[in-house]
């Protein structure tokens, strides 16, 4: 693959062992470090950082201020709001080595992170759910929930397309954009009906 394959902006830096896919745009201020994996059709906004061993799947939008460490791993179609905060150590002190103690962030396909959100490490985000502007994960966030606040709580259902589901007393819901049906499996189990 050459640097014609993707746009890397003038005051980036990709550095020699990083991977970007075909299509991906790195815009001003940038740095894409060693060991970084970046699939197609990404858009990483001003400023952004991308650490030795981050791995970004295919469509990933990652905007302004945005700082991914060592550990974080993002399927998908992910998007990350400005200014989002990722964190890799649960218990951080400037004088200790904690290097081999990286936890694993894991944001599943379609997930949306919402502005200034901050995500402790070790947690999964599922497909679809959506984390509120300003929100607080200190725990897993299940495919299509809605969570907001510090720390975040679960505040309804998402339908794939962002749209908050109102669920009948059967606990079934329809997108109001694309018509697509759901259903509460379970308490914490949202599935599509259609797919």
């Amino acid at each position: 693959m050459t640097e014609s394959d993707f746009y890397v902006h003038s005051t980036a830096v990709v550095d020699p062992g990083s991977s970007i896919g075909t299509g991906t745009k790195v815009w001003h201020f940038c740095h894409v470090m060693p060991g970084a994996r970046i699939g197609s059709r990404c858009v990483l906004g001003q400023n952004v950082l991308v650490a030795p061993g981050v791995e970004l799947g295919h469509g990933v939008k990652v905007q302004n201020n945005v700082s991914l460490y060592t550990g974080v791993i993002c399927h998908n179609d992910v998007f990350i709001g400005p200014s989002a905060v990722f964190t890799n150590v649960v218990n951080p002190r400037a004088f200790v080595e904690r290097k081999t103690e990286f936890k694993s962030t894991l944001v599943k396909e379609g997930a949306t992170v919402g502005a200034n959100a901050t995500i402790i490490c070790g947690v999964t985000i599922g497909r679809f759910a959506f984390v509120g502007a300003g929100a607080v994960v200190t725990r897993d966030v299940p495919d299509f929930a809605l969570v907001v606040g510090a720390p975040a709580r679960f505040a309804g259902w998402m339908s794939r397309y962002g749209h908050r589901l109102e669920l009948d007393a059967r606990g079934h819901g329809i997108c109001p954009e694309t018509q697509q049906r759901y259903y509460l499996e379970s308490p914490h189990q949202l599935i599509e009906l259609d797919n």
